[in-house]
């Protein structure tokens, strides 16, 4: 099949990319840079130029495939509410062009509109209506079955981790830097799910290839990792003490991460494996943690 990919350069998309492309699949990739265009050839997919701004790309790539994965998001926390709603014209504009064509859609979600009081989240949980919308693409998805697209749901744990992340663990890191303490909120207990970036790209895979209209998808490993096991291994590494701090503190010290970073988002994958044959092979959060990549300064890094 020939796959559109939006996030194609990220850093989960990069990877799904390189996965359909082994799996002998073709990638048209969206690019907004030159630099994000010569990644793409150099990794051995087409390029299709725009962002996710430019809805008429968005059309005409869609169009012009025979499926597509929807990776890319704004990645501005500070402005979340603006990249939502971009998120969600996205993919009502990929639907208009796949619409009655049954062709796959997969679109990428998570869990911070699905905390269920202490319990796992299953796929066959919805968007609790109570809780404020941290994402609008889960509901635009699945309101695109009933005219004729293969519309599914790739839910994406709160860690998505390999070298080279820049998510929310990274952003913890860094906070402890700052602040020389490895924090947690209240009695850390709170938990989140995690999956390696290779793990979560071969289930975007699988889905594209089998799965069905309708389906919420869990890319989930680590079913839930207390906040405090997280920030006792980061102070660890960092030589800094590990502290809990109070609610009404965290927006003080967590800043945007403060919303996040006291949800406690356990969640099964155990259907997703059931449905899809997927079975997470590679390193879970902790034993990443612990290689020490995640520590090297920017210097380390480059090299």
């Amino acid at each position: 099949m020939r796959i559109f990919v939006t996030g194609a350069t990220g850093f989960v998309g990069s990877t799904v990319v390189q996965e359909l492309l082994e799996a002998g699949h073709q990638v048209l990739g969206l690019a907004r840079s030159e630099e994000a265009a010569q990644t793409l050839t150099a990794a051995g997919a087409e390029v299709h130029r725009g962002s996710l701004d430019d809805l008429d790309s968005l059309q005409r790539g869609a169009a012009a495939s025979d499926g597509v994965v929807h990776c890319a998001f704004i990645h501005d926390f500070t402005q979340y509410a603006a990249a939502a709603e971009a998120d969600r014209r996205a993919v009502e504009t990929i639907g208009v062009a796949l619409a009655g064509s049954n062709r796959p859609f997969i679109v990428t979600s998570g869990f911070a509109s699905l905390t269920r009081q202490g319990e796992f989240v299953t796929e066959e949980d919805t968007l609790d209506p109570s809780l404020p919308a941290f994402r609008h693409s889960e509901g635009a998805a699945l309101a695109l079955v009933p005219q004729g697209v293969r519309a599914m749901v790739m839910r994406l744990s709160a860690s998505v981790h390999d070298k080279g992340d820049h998510g929310f663990v990274p952003t913890l890191i860094a906070i402890a830097r700052e602040k020389g303490v490895a924090a947690y909120i209240g009695n850390g207990s709170n938990r989140w799910p995690a999956v390696h970036r290779l793990d979560a790209a071969r289930l975007y895979r699988l889905a594209l290839e089998n799965g069905v209209a309708g389906a919420r998808y869990h890319a989930v490993a680590d079913e839930g990792i207390p906040m405090r096991n997280i920030a006792t291994i980061i102070g660890r590494h960092l030589n800094v003490p590990v502290v809990s701090v109070a609610q009404e503190e965290a927006p003080t010290h967590f800043g945007w991460m403060a919303g996040f970073a006291g949800l406690d988002l356990a969640a099964s994958s155990t259907l997703t494996q059931q449905r899809l044959s997927w079975h997470p092979s590679h390193p879970a959060l902790i034993p990443d943690l612990e290689q020490g990549h995640y520590f090297a300064n920017q210097t380390e890094q480059i090299a």
